[in-house]
């Protein structure tokens, strides 16, 4: 049984007599002050806090992913949260309806306990809802910062929470809000920009479309957010990684604290003035103390000068890489500010040292209490206490035209127009023939990128939407005759090489998310470049579109091309390329990277990039061409054909 809103009258005690067979509802409390939605948020935290059992505290701060525990443990351990990970979908019901079930089940035995709390349940909803097969997937944040549009970022920050609650959830870990110093880091998609201001101007307009503005949080329609990963991912340095000399993820920003006060802090400022009630840590150090164990930065800067009201939650599994002793790991973790442990398997473990260190002393009850008081004020201002299940009238929209249409304005508006010679763009709709090549013209994993329905992406066609080659064909009149060959391979009868009017080039990454994308070539694979030299011999005009989480070294092959794109990860309305392609719509996309000439150039020194000779970037960090600008690019290319090797 299922409700869509949730009267406080009786009801924890009505699931918990059915699932436990014993308690009353007297003994469920249903009329005590925490259930009066009418009283002061504060006022209902305390009064629940102070029913608590140590037991019931530390329950609160366990989080655990979903296939780590039964259901009927949530209720016996008094499990606080519930998360999937990435691909942490319901196995054989990836629907609205199997989500609905699924995180419903765990939410019966959460109200079905002594005091009745609801669960939270959270995922990383970093693109859409994109662990669920059919939502509408939005193109990755590197996309959203080249299209720069701040009421955009609100409206995908709701279509992404409406989708979500349609699935019974109120819990997303994002917006990420890091400003990437060096792009061979394999989250950099995820991120906005190299610049402060912008994160921080598109970051808080999505976080406000997920949650409402400040006071809005538990109306209707509005989810969690948590800003992450707090704080100095994106600026680590090269080789500071536990994964070793080739990975920069989870490793060490080394910075003094004035330049990560005015670099990387300003984005988190503006998130807990905008009503944050979740933070999420980072795995990386800050000269050389992890993050999970930095108290200065949690307690002292954020919760302390920042005045930060909510919760701290950890990353996955991050507690316990802080050293290798995992009681010392949990005692310094909370100490540190860290509220809620995403554990996320071995919860009995968590639990039990967690109560013996409160016992013995090493863990302050004020700490336990002060982390669940957090903890409970965001569940009260979220309303879940109220509407703990989701709203099944939701489950129609998710996928929906209306916000397939909206993803496609964004996919139109995050494209970035590097070169453009001989007025190759727009490309016109009667041209007779258009050779279309590139595994990633008509594939729909490659073009979503990582974080999309598995931890890692996919290949082909994982979930509902529409390919670039897909766009091209709706988007050419009927008497054009478009090929399509994954490897650039067209040849007549006699094996000449045949020759297209204009030849469109689809080159793509394979997706990748966190330490797997990290990489610090950051280069186009050989089969790309080869396919790039055979598809110039087979095209009157040669346009590039580069599907890629990063700006990748590919100067030879812009210098090739009439026209060069740069599409990012557009998510799963691949038809948007084609509306600017072919003229529908401008290009109005600026880039959010400085683009780099070598890989020898990273990472930028951002204070002192040569504006000048080869040791500038090939573009730089604004770059954008309209389809009319048919000279801005010719100083930029002319340079970049000077230096060629």
């Amino acid at each position: 049984m299922k409700f869509t809103t949730w009267a406080k009258i009786g009801l924890s005690a009505v699931f918990a007599f059915s699932l436990m067979g014993s308690l009353s509802a007297q003994d469920a409390q249903p009329e005590a002050p925490y259930w009066d939605s009418t009283l002061p948020i504060e006022e209902r935290v305390e009064d629940l806090l102070a029913r608590m059992t140590l037991d019931e505290k530390i329950g609160q701060m366990t989080l655990i992913e979903k296939n780590s525990i039964p259901p009927r443990d949530v209720h016996d351990f008094f499990i606080g949260g519930i998360l999937s990970g990435g691909g942490g979908y319901p196995r054989g019901d990836n629907t609205p309806e199997g989500w609905a079930k699924m995180v419903g089940d765990y939410q019966d035995n959460a109200l079905a306990t002594r005091l009745g709390i609801p669960m939270i349940y959270g995922v990383d909803a970093v693109h859409g809802h994109n662990n669920l097969h059919g939502a509408t997937l939005f193109p990755h944040n590197i996309g959203l910062g080249a299209a720069n549009n701040p009421e955009l970022m609100t409206q995908i920050g709701q279509i992404t929470a409406s989708e979500m609650i349609a699935t019974g959830i109120y819990w997303d870990y994002a917006p990420v809000l890091a400003p990437v110093r060096d792009i061979r880091w394999g989250r950099t998609y995820e991120a906005y920009g190299e610049n402060t201001d912008l994160v921080t101007a598109l970051g808080i307009p999505f976080m406000i479309g997920l949650q409402g503005e400040l006071g809005d949080l538990g109306t209707p329609g509005t989810v969690l957010a948590t800003p992450k990963h707090y704080i100095g991912d994106g600026a680590t340095t090269w080789g500071t990684s536990p994964f070793g000399p080739r990975n920069i993820d989870r490793g060490d920003t080394v910075m003094d604290d004035a330049t990560l006060r005015e670099m990387l802090l300003p984005p988190y400022i503006a998130a807990v003035d905008a009503g944050a009630l979740s933070v999420m840590t980072s795995y990386s150090s800050w000269n050389g103390l992890p993050m999970h164990a930095h108290a200065y930065l949690v307690n002292d800067v954020l919760k302390g000068e920042l005045g930060f009201q909510g919760f701290i939650v950890s990353d996955w599994e991050a507690v316990t890489l802080i050293s290798d002793n995992d009681y010392n790991d949990v005692v310094t973790a909370i100490n540190a500010g860290v509220d809620m442990n995403m554990v996320p398997y071995d919860y009995r473990g968590f639990i039990d040292m967690a109560r013996d260190a409160v016992n013995v002393g090493d863990i302050p009850l004020e700490r336990i209490d002060d982390a669940v008081r957090r903890i409970l004020r965001a569940k009260f201002a979220m309303g879940l206490f109220e509407h703990p299940f989701g709203d099944d009238a939701l489950m129609a929209s998710v996928g929906s035209d209306q916000h397939r249409a909206v993803a496609r304005q964004a996919v139109r508006e995050s494209l970035v127009l590097l070169k453009n010679d001989n007025q190759a763009l727009p490309i016109a709709k009667d041209a007779a023939t258009i050779f279309v090549a590139g595994t990633g013209a008509d594939n729909l994993g490659r073009q979503l990128g990582g974080w999309s329905i598995e931890w890692q992406g996919g290949s082909g066609e994982i979930t509902v939407g529409t390919t670039l080659l897909q766009g091209i064909l709706a988007a050419v009149s009927p008497d054009t005759v478009v090929s399509y060959s994954p490897t650039g391979r067209f040849e007549n009868a006699d094996g000449t090489a045949s020759v297209a009017d204009v030849g469109i080039v689809v080159l793509s990454e394979d997706p990748y998310a966190e330490y797997e994308g990290d990489n610090n070539l950051i280069r186009l694979s050989r089969g790309d470049v080869a396919m790039v030299e055979r598809m110039r011999a087979s095209s009157t005009t040669l346009i590039i579109v580069l599907l890629s989480g990063r700006p990748l070294i590919s100067t030879d092959e812009i210098l090739a091309a009439d026209a060069f794109v740069a599409a990012w990860l557009p998510g799963t309305e691949g038809a948007g390329v084609s509306d600017v392609l072919f003229g529908d719509s401008p290009f109005s996309g600026k880039l959010s990277f400085t683009w780099p000439r070598s890989v020898d150039q990273l990472p930028f020194d951002f204070s002192a990039i040569p504006t000048e000779g080869c040791e500038a970037p090939l573009f730089p960090f604004g770059y954008g061409l309209t389809a009319d600008d048919t000279a801005a690019s010719a100083p930029w290319l002319e340079l970049a054909a000077s230096c060629v090797e």
